[in-house]
């Protein structure tokens, strides 16, 4: 038996093989699941589910499928709009990745995820440490500098992967330097 919590939705999941099953299965509007026979208040039991990279997740496994279900791609399906086409992501208003409640998410474009994340605590904590790092460095200041004068310049001929290469680092450091993750203090 599951208490009703006001204000609170549940709809039906359906999914590749969920009509063999015996028993439905249902999300809320407050991002809880649960199982069920017939009513959900009545015969329902509420379902933790798994993490899977931070995530709460329901694994259905049905003839050889893959049957992972992430809790908030199916709280946002039902109980969010999307507000474009490109919308194809969920973001978690909050940051916090285990809060499924519909008020906390959000559909999303790429670009948007990407800003977003850059907001995140974890990623702003990130941040600071990096920029206080001086140990275990493979550029030093004159050499950033450098790399970010090729980036900015319109005319350049090398490639991030030419520019990784010339500096011996990978080619995810030359991202990262563009995008400010590391080095962001160098202009």
């Amino acid at each position: 038996m599951i208490k009703k919590i006001n204000g609170e939705q549940w709809k039906q999941l359906q999914f590749k093989g969920w009509k063999i099953l015996r028993k439905k299965y249902a999300i809320s509007s407050h991002g809880r699941a649960a199982s069920y026979y017939e009513d959900i208040h009545k015969d329902g039991k509420l379902l933790e589910g798994s993490l899977t990279s931070g995530y709460k997740t329901l694994n259905l496994h049905i003839d050889g499928s893959n049957g992972t279900i992430y809790f908030h791609r199916e709280v946002a399906k039902f109980f969010t709009k999307k507000s474009s086409p490109k919308d194809k992501f969920v973001i978690h208003l909050n940051h916090n990745k285990t809060d499924n409640n519909a008020k906390n998410l959000k559909w999303a474009s790429q670009k948007d995820v990407s800003a977003h994340q850059q907001k995140s605590p974890e990623k702003i904590a990130y941040k600071k440490v990096q920029h206080s790092r001086t140990q275990g460095l493979k550029l030093n200041l004159t050499q950033v500098k450098a790399i970010k004068a090729f980036i900015d310049n319109p005319r350049r001929k090398l490639t991030y992967k030419q520019i990784a290469d010339k500096y011996k680092v990978s080619e995810m450091t030359i991202y990262r330097i563009k995008s400010g993750e590391n080095w962001s203090n160098v202009k």
